[in-house]
């Protein structure tokens, strides 16, 4: 196959590929945000390097089809897609793992998720591992004096943080925790 694969022809031959009818080069253009003069010179391109087929429907239309080599091109985005979103899950978890060890040895008994997460399941595993109470809830909870230094809440990175600072128990950022990662930490075999 000539020359590699840019982000855009991927995302047009997914376009064509993922289509059960036959697709408009001016439709493709619009599903991808590119011009219609810029999209004529990709599909050329991805016919030359072999991942497009054309086929004559009648005298002025035609139909593209994603060969077999342009199904290898969209699997292999596919697999460095996915090796990405598990590094991240590692680096996630073991960054969680800490963390929670990290609160246990200051006397942490229980900790409170606020707001909806896709990374709850991480957090929930790393408090289960460790035998800390792990509660999810949609809303921040009132917490007692007497049980205040037990109790951390976390805020989701999908929930907005509260106005009200006051709280007697320890608050903690899910989106500042992650941030801190660094980008080394439990990076997968090339």
């Amino acid at each position: 196959m000539q020359g590699t694969i840019a982000e855009s022809e991927l995302d047009i031959l997914e376009t064509i590929h993922r289509s059960t009818e036959p697709v408009r080069q001016r439709d493709l253009a619009h599903a991808i945000g590119l011009s219609l003069g810029m999209t004529n010179t990709i599909l050329k391109r991805l016919v030359t390097k072999g991942c497009l087929s054309l086929l004559k429907v009648n005298s002025r239309n035609i139909k593209y089809v994603v060969s077999p080599k342009g199904v290898e091109q969209i699997a292999r985005r596919s697999y460095r897609y996915l090796r990405r979103t598990i590094g991240h899950i590692v680096r996630y978890k073991a960054a969680m793992d800490h963390f929670i060890g990290d609160v246990m040895g200051r006397g942490c008994t229980e900790l409170v998720l606020v707001g909806r997460s896709d990374l709850a399941f991480l957090l929930e595993q790393a408090c289960s591992t460790r035998r800390l109470r792990f509660r999810a809830v949609d809303a921040a909870p009132r917490v007692e004096e007497s049980r205040a230094g037990h109790v951390l809440i976390v805020y989701s990175e999908l929930k907005p943080p509260p106005r009200d600072r006051g709280r007697r128990a320890e608050v903690v950022y899910l989106a500042e925790l992650l941030s801190a990662l660094p980008r080394e930490h439990g990076r997968l075999p090339q």
